[in-house]
């Protein structure tokens, strides 16, 4: 397949294009494509990574819709590492589901949510690169699966329990094979290359492959996104400095201590400060989520100091 020329990152439009009526198709076409079925975004909810600075781009959700049906789908592009990131959407589904059920309504008005993460890391272990998750109720003696009953089934439209919790959708972009076999594929590569290769047709690319071409950017626009790729590049670029400078006042460390004793604690020294590194990632991304220093000390092993310092720098 011909290669075309490289276009807009799908995290950096959702957070500056996609907002436009004018672009909604783009990603009509996305969700039509993961969830099987037509999508059509009603509005464009408020998003909690609508921010400028690197800190507050980190651990947000991207962007919420609300589709035809009057579901709510978060959708989350995520590239740094992040152990707990599973708790993460969790959370950020439970507060989707309060926040849309307002005060004295029946929990019968409780919103569908589903959560779609693209992820640039390696999350869990599994050989597939397209996961979903959902709750199902199955019987511990029958081993069947409980269903609604007549009454559910017409008063909510669904047949299943399953259909009324929400639904995670997690895309391994990086462990795709580049080898498109269906439309979701084709949309999984641009998501992994940033091009839309000749004879691809899934629902949204063509539009995406001529409303995100970079050429096509007003200046101040296309600035805007260098500065972008430039500050994901420097926040890779610093996590990888801080792991190898641990490793490397290690291993002057071990010279030190001896051959064989020297390497052992060469490792240990690379890996306690890789693990700090790992541990202030983790507390930036709690901050907003967790407001007790103590708590969230004790969450992530850091001390009530570095907590603190943490959160000034972000203020």
């Amino acid at each position: 397949m011909t290669r075309a020329r490289r276009l807009i990152s799908f995290d950096w439009a959702m957070k500056r294009l996609l907002r436009s009526k004018a672009h909604f198709g783009i990603l009509e076409g996305f969700l039509s494509e993961l969830l099987r079925e037509d999508i059509q975004i009603l509005e464009i909810l408020e998003s909690e990574s609508n921010k400028d600075t690197a800190i507050e781009k980190q651990n947000r959700v991207d962007l919420k819709t609300r589709n035809a049906g009057g579901e709510i789908v978060l959708i989350e592009v995520q590239y740094q590492r992040q152990f707990d990131y599973l708790q993460r959407i969790l959370h950020s589904t439970a507060r989707t589901v309060v926040e849309n059920l307002q005060e004295g309504q029946p929990y019968g008005e409780v919103a569908k949510v589903i959560s779609v993460s693209i992820l640039y890391f390696d999350l869990g272990q599994g050989q597939d690169y397209v996961y979903h998750g959902a709750t199902r109720f199955i019987g511990l003696h029958q081993h069947d699966e409980l269903r609604l009953s007549e009454a559910q089934e017409e008063l909510y439209r669904r047949r299943e329990p399953h259909a009324l919790f929400p639904e995670y959708y997690l895309i391994k972009v990086n462990q795709f094979d580049d080898v498109a076999r269906d439309s979701l594929d084709e949309w999984i590569y641009f998501l992994k290359h940033e091009e839309v290769p000749e004879g691809f047709r899934a629902r949204g690319l063509q539009q995406a492959k001529e409303q995100l071409d970079i050429l096509k950017l007003p200046d101040a626009e296309r600035r805007a996104y260098e500065r972008y790729q430039d500050d994901l590049h420097q926040q890779a670029s610093m996590v990888q400095s801080s792991y190898g400078w641990g490793m490397h006042q290690g291993r002057k460390l071990g010279r030190k201590l001896g051959r064989e004793e020297g390497r052992e604690e060469g490792r240990e020294e690379g890996r306690e400060e890789g693990q700090q590194q790992e541990r202030l990632r983790i507390a930036r991304s709690l901050l907003d989520v967790i407001d007790d220093n103590r708590l969230l000390a004790d969450k992530t092993g850091l001390s009530e100091t570095e907590v603190r310092a943490l959160r000034e720098q972000r203020d």
